[in-house]
C-alpha cells in the first residue's frame, strides 16, 4: 500500500475513531460498496477480490490490502460474503444508517432521482423536494409532496437534513446553496453546471456527465 494510504490504527476496527482514511483508501472503499450493493440486489452471496477488480478495476492485491487493514473479511478460495462486506465498508465509512436528503427542482431531473434507487440502495432517503415553480408546489413525486422553497430552514431542522441535492438550471443554484448553508447543511450534490462558492466546511460535489466522458475518452485516447 502506498504511504499516502495508510489507513489509520483507530479507524481500522470499526470506522468510529476519530481520524480520516485518506483519500485513495476511501475512494476505493466506495467504489467496493457500490459494486457490492449491485451484486446483493442481484443475489450473490459470494464475491472475490478478482471479482471485484473486473467491476472496479482495481488490483486485486490492493482490494485485499485495503480491506485486510481494517480485519479479516474474506476466506481462501470462497470470496468475501457480501452482506457482512456491505455492512462493514458502510461502518468503516462511517453511512451506516439513515441519512436524510432535502432535493431542489422537482423537474425531469429531480423526478428521475427521486424515483431512482440509487441513494435509497446506500442508505439516503429523500424526504423532502423542494421547487421555485408554484405550479409544481403540492405535486407529490413518489411518497414525497415538492414544498416551496421558504419552508427550507424549518424542514432542514425538523428532518435532520444532512445533504442538499441541486437538479436546477444553473442560474438558480447558488441563491439555493446560499439558502442550504443557512440552514446548516454541509453536503451538497450540485447537477448543474454552475460553480459554486461556499464556506470551507461545506463540501460541494458537481456531477457533470461530460466531465466524466472527457475522463474516460483522455484514457481511451492516451
Amino acid at each position: 500500500m502506498a504511504s499516502g494510504d495508510v489507513i489509520p490504527q483507530s479507524a481500522r476496527a470499526d470506522g468510529t475513531g476519530q481520524d480520516r482514511l485518506s483519500l485513495g483508501v476511501a475512494a476505493r472503499l466506495s467504489r467496493y460498496l457500490q459494486v457490492l450493493t449491485q451484486a446483493k440486489k442481484m443475489g450473490k452471496e459470494t464475491i472475490s477480490s478478482q471479482e471485484l477488480s473486473d467491476y472496479t478495476h482495481v488490483n486485486s492485491t490492493q482490494i485485499r490490502r485495503d480491506l485486510s487493514g481494517f480485519g479479516k473479511f474474506g476466506k481462501r478460495g470462497v470470496g468475501y460474503n457480501v452482506d457482512s462486506l456491505v455492512s462493514q465498508i458502510r461502518k468503516i465509512l462511517r453511512t451506516a444508517g439513515q441519512h436524510n436528503i432535502a432535493l431542489f427542482g422537482a423537474g425531469h431531473l429531480g423526478k428521475a432521482i427521486a424515483s431512482s434507487d440509487i441513494f435509497a440502495d446506500h442508505g439516503f432517503r429523500v424526504v423532502a423536494i423542494f421547487d421555485s415553480d408554484p405550479a409544481k408546489i403540492g405535486e407529490k413525486v413518489g411518497t414525497v409532496t415538492v414544498r416551496p422553497a421558504e419552508d427550507l430552514k424549518h424542514v432542514v431542522s425538523e428532518e435532520d437534513i444532512v445533504v442538499g441535492v441541486l437538479a436546477v438550471p444553473g442560474a438558480a443554484a447558488q441563491p439555493i446553496a446560499d439558502q442550504l448553508v443557512e440552514a446548516g447543511v454541509k453536503i451538497i450534490f450540485n447537477y448543474s453546471e454552475a460553480l459554486l462558492q461556499v464556506p470551507p466546511e461545506v463540501t460541494v460535489h458537481t456531477s457533470s456527465p461530460a466531465v466524466d466522458l472527457l475522463y474516460a475518452l483522455y484514457f481511451y485516447l492516451t
